[in-house]
């Protein structure tokens, strides 16, 4: 499953990647869906997607499909994982809203956690049969992923009382429409 795309990494005065860019192709071996705890955190936008292409309610795609978890002094809204890990969206081969999937999902591997070293990127790559092949990705077009992720906040819950949860979440983004 998909790790946290921590958008804090800081980079190198000159990416390791301007010059060359990155080949990239997804195989669809669903490798970052399965097998591994993390999280996929997801934005305002992406829940909208979720609750569009799903047909469901913001409280039953809440219920069935998100959780929040505390990440230091805050949390963030992600979605569920299965009990083996497998990303609560995969079914069946592949994912049940790849056309509207997560920002996270679509972006990677231009995760900043994957492109702060050389050594980050070869790493992954063992574990990715895509990276490294396919289409090669210019340094502009990767910051432009960067850049969206920026654009794009993902949720942050600061609740007033130390807890926060999927009624909080709902509460939010029913009122305030954030």
């Amino acid at each position: 499953m998909m790790v946290n795309d921590d958008t804090t990494t800081s980079y190198p005065a000159e990416p390791f990647y301007k010059k060359t860019g990155l080949r990239f192709s997804c195989r669809r071996c669903s490798s970052c869906c399965r097998y591994s705890p993390g999280y996929v955190f997801l934005s305002i936008k992406d829940i909208r997607d979720l609750e569009e292409i799903l047909g469901l309610s913001l409280p039953e795609l809440a219920v069935r499909y998100l959780r929040v978890v505390r990440i230091g002094g805050f949390f963030r809204v992600s979605l569920k994982e299965r009990d083996n890990f497998d990303c609560i969206l995969w079914e069946d081969g592949g994912c049940l809203v790849y056309p509207k999937r997560p920002f996270q999902c679509r972006s990677f591997p231009f995760w900043s956690s994957l492109l702060a070293s050389r050594d980050a990127w070869e790493a992954h790559a063992r574990e990715c049969p895509g990276i490294g092949s396919g289409r090669r990705y210019t340094c502009q077009e990767i910051e432009a992923w960067q850049q969206v992720r920026l654009d794009e906040r993902l949720i942050e819950l600061v609740p007033e009382n130390g807890t926060a949860g999927l009624q909080e979440l709902i509460r939010l983004l029913t009122e305030k429409e954030l």
